[in-house]
């Protein structure tokens, strides 16, 4: 492995430890689109989500900023590979490796301790085999 192409995972991980929240929900627009941002960041509209990249709102607590975080390393595994409209379809499909449940939906239900590695690994399996 070359210093050139760190770990793709490794790559994310560090863009998303060192966003603003602001950069991180603007960069996840991108990947994803604002509708399954608003519902990863447990807000009913869009307009939430705008206004949080635009800076003019602050995400509600600590543990939704880590499920954008997580979202985005995920996001970011999968179109390193594929477009974002895979990665859309990637996070509300249901995934065989996560017992056929969306990440989408693990994410915002789940205790992200628990759930937040398995979406991970998930998203790292789906980039390696493609």
């Amino acid at each position: 492995m070359t210093a050139a192409h760190p770990r793709p995972d490794l790559a994310a991980y560090n863009a998303a430890a060192r966003m603003s929240q602001a950069e991180l929900v603007t960069e996840l627009r991108e990947l994803l689109g604002a509708k399954l941002v608003a519902y990863l960041g447990k807000v009913k509209e869009t307009r939430a989500v705008r206004q949080w990249a635009d800076g003019t709102r602050t995400i509600g607590n600590d543990v939704d900023v880590e499920r954008l975080r997580i979202a985005y390393r995920a996001a970011r595994l999968v179109t390193e590979r594929d477009t974002p409209q895979v990665a859309q379809a990637w996070f509300q499909g249901l995934n065989p490796i996560l017992d056929d449940r969306a990440p989408a939906l693990l994410l915002r239900e789940g205790d992200l301790a628990d759930v937040g590695p398995l979406v991970l690994a998930a998203a790292r399996q789906f980039a390696a085999v493609g």
